[in-house]
């Protein structure tokens, strides 16, 4: 999944946001580099990814995707999702998404101690306001075509905008019966962090 998802699924403490998004930012053991809520973020951000990576549902979506775009096409249908989560975000929250992106950029400029990768990015996430963005599916054919100015073959993003256009009403009935299932899976794995016990 990608930014908007993991911050909705990690938690809503300014720390649990961090490390929702630090996920993306921090790699290799974390080993006390963060407060222990923030590394169960990150934790549990990875734990996302590797159910999502795993899911059948999510496996039929990228199979939907012409054989050549198979190498990128979970990082297309991670953009596509939070492009669905955006436009969809009353159904799946209560917090009105304005209100959810001002204050996951809030807690980003009021951290002094963002991942180096991070502290490039965290200014224009906010001034460009990348979360509400993904409402508007055109945005995501400036974002390929930035994300493949950086890709050593960017050949391989070629072409990608246009077939998510095409696959748009399929991909969304994918994210559609995925989603809720990701949602109960972190929930679940949310608590089981709380539990004292566990």
């Amino acid at each position: 999944m990608n930014y908007l998802a993991h911050l909705h699924l990690g938690g809503p403490a300014p720390e649990q946001l961090l490390g929702s998004l630090y996920g993306d930012f921090v790699k290799g053991p974390l080993g006390g580099r963060y407060s222990p809520r923030i590394e169960a973020a990150i934790r549990l951000h990875r734990r996302i990814d590797v159910f999502t990576d795993a899911h059948p549902l999510t496996a039929r979506a990228r199979a939907r995707f012409p054989e050549e775009r198979r190498r990128t096409s979970g990082i297309l249908l991670d953009l596509f999702f939070d492009h669905c989560l955006a436009l969809h975000w009353g159904d799946y929250a209560e917090e009105p998404l304005e209100r959810f992106t001002s204050r996951v950029y809030g807690v980003l400029t009021t951290e002094p101690a963002l991942p180096e990768r991070l502290v490039g990015v965290a200014p224009y996430m906010a001034a460009q306001d990348w979360l509400g963005s993904y409402r508007d599916f055109r945005v995501f054919e400036r974002i390929i075509a930035g994300m493949s100015g950086r890709l050593s073959r960017p050949h391989l993003l070629q072409g990608a905008y246009a077939e998510l256009d095409e696959l748009y009403g399929v991909l969304s009935e994918d994210f559609r019966a995925f989603y809720p299932q990701l949602m109960a899976f972190a929930r679940a794995a949310l608590a089981e962090d709380s539990d004292p016990a566990g």
